[in-house]
């Protein structure tokens, strides 16, 4: 399974941003990351893309340590994010039935 979270912000808040990132603990190992990526988009910010890759077995676990983490930005001033389920195609084809 994978969760695409994507945080917001605006570029006032970016050193804050950072020096939370610093102070986190690590993710557990069984949660494979890629990222954080960051942009940087007129009118609206400073967008940070963070892709989670982990069995299905372990969503309840993974999300409770990525929330915390996410949690760790909370007080930044402008910070929002949202958080996506993705599955891997043949999963969710074979979830919804097409093969």
């Amino acid at each position: 399974m994978i969760l695409i979270s994507m945080i917001q912000n605006p570029p006032e808040s970016a050193k804050e941003m950072v020096k939370r990132s610093m102070q986190m603990p690590r993710l557990p190992e069984f949660i494979k990351t890629r990222g954080p990526y960051v942009a940087s988009v007129v009118g609206e910010g400073i967008k940070t893309l963070t892709v989670y890759d982990f069995e299905d077995s372990k969503y309840g676990e993974a999300m409770k340590h990525i929330g915390k983490s996410l949690g760790a930005f909370h007080e930044v001033p402008g910070f929002t994010y949202s958080i996506g389920v993705w599955f891997r195609a043949k999963d969710a084809y074979e979830a919804f039935g097409v093969i």
